[in-house]
């Protein structure tokens, strides 16, 4: 007669030291958990409720400038620091860690951010041409950069006037970067509504593509060169892939006013918009509505946003001349982790990801709170959509062939007899 019987060793599970974790063991057969999807549910509820409940992304703001921060720049070497300009010509070097202000320069000139806050009048270069600038960008690895106005023109570091010159109509150009996988590769856009890339190997530009409204700015997704999105004035975005322009791949929508700037996170899958709205947004990269909507009473309507270079912190600049630093993820824990409660993090992600179509948790997921200016706006912009599409509907349907015209309904008059 064979007898089966469990037997195990003693060393597999007790613990050398009482500081040591106590070890389980657990059948994980689905048979023996039948009800493993309430629970999972109820935790996948639990965390999307605490989400929201420790959503806190605003940290804190950079104050210093005396007018509208316009424009912001960030060096992919300096982690901590990021760079700031304001309508007065004043431009800021600032530690992200510290929000203290490392030095400051009053004109726009080539400076060695290393330097210390005295020696900042001293410049490595000066650049003078007959054009004014409207907008600076730097290849991602070379010594070349660009500059947009009246045209646009290409410098090098050793040169005092531009090597090449780009021109396409007479309009001005307002934005300005280049390609982050192909240095030679460039996208501009001007006040005309056109979208122009460049190639600086050829004496002409490439492509021109004209919008219904002008762009504002553009930014190249770092982890797929080959698409960029567009920051639009009729409160959209457009992500286009550059070897088909017939078409844009996503319609990103839902500011309520125009999109002054816009730039992608370091890997790729998401990224921020800051608008005429007051509103700071944050879009997947695929998605054609916002998973996330920063503001304050006081931020008023912003002009830059900038990601930091580890992907963790937004940076926004407003016309209330003040810097707002915030998290990436609104409710993430900053700081250093322990294992376990990274491993924990994980597993509640994994299973609001997983219940994430169901009512309940969809709805906690989705909801954000809105400035009742901006939600007012919003539904007035929905109701407007909806009308402009049955009247596209109803025009279809009455030019396609063979269908006959409506006649428009006419109340007859009864005429009594006397």
């Amino acid at each position: 007669m064979k007898v089966k019987v469990i037997s195990r060793s003693a060393e597999e599970f007790t613990r050398e030291r009482s500081q040591d974790l106590q070890k389980v063991f657990r059948n994980y057969d689905p048979k023996l958990r039948t009800h493993e999807k309430a629970v999972e549910y109820t935790r996948a509820l639990t965390a999307a409720k605490l989400e929201k409940i420790f959503a806190r992304p605003f940290i804190g703001a950079m104050d210093g400038h005396i007018d509208a921060v316009s424009c912001m720049a960030k060096n992919p070497n300096h982690l901590k620091g990021i760079f700031s300009g304001s309508m007065d010509g004043d431009i800021r070097l600032w530690d992200i860690a510290t929000s203290i202000r490392l030095w400051k320069v009053p004109l726009l000139k080539m400076m060695d951010s290393s330097e210390s806050d005295e020696n900042y009048s001293k410049p490595l270069a000066v650049y003078v041409w007959k054009h004014a600038f409207w907008a600076v960008d730097h290849q991602w690895d070379g010594p070349l950069f660009a500059t947009a106005g009246s045209q646009v023109d290409i410098w090098d570091h050793n040169r005092s006037e531009p090597i090449n010159t780009f021109e396409w109509g007479k309009d001005t150009v307002i934005s300005v970067r280049f390609n982050p996988g192909e240095p030679d590769v460039l996208a501009t856009s001007a006040s005309d509504r056109s979208i122009t890339l460049y190639d600086l190997r050829m004496s002409s530009p490439v492509r021109k593509l004209i919008m219904r409204t002008k762009t504002n700015a553009i930014c190249w997704n770092p982890m797929e060169p080959m698409n960029f999105t567009a920051a639009n004035e009729d409160c959209s975005c457009y992500s286009y892939d550059t070897r088909k322009l017939d078409e844009a791949k996503v319609v990103h929508k839902d500011h309520v006013s125009a999109v002054m700037d816009i730039d992608y996170s370091p890997t790729g899958r998401e990224f921020v918009t800051g608008s005429y709205d007051r509103t700071v947004r944050i879009f997947p990269y695929n998605g054609d509505h916002s998973r996330e909507i920063y503001h304050t009473k006081r931020m008023q309507r912003v002009f830059c946003v900038r990601y930091s270079c580890d992907g963790s912190y937004l940076i926004s600049g407003s016309d209330d001349t003040n810097l707002r630093l915030w998290k990436a993820k609104s409710s993430e824990q900053m700081g250093v982790l322990l294992p376990r409660e990274r491993k924990k993090q994980e597993y509640l992600d994994a299973v609001k990801e997983r219940y994430k179509h169901l009512p309940e948790v969809k709805r906690i997921v989705r909801h954000r709170h809105l400035p009742k200016p901006i939600y007012k706006a919003a539904t007035l912009r929905r109701t407007m959509i909806e009308a402009e599409n049955k009247r596209d509907q109803k025009r279809k349907a009455h030019s396609a062939p063979g269908s006959m015209p409506v006649q428009p309904f006419r109340k007859r008059r009864i005429i009594k007899e006397e």
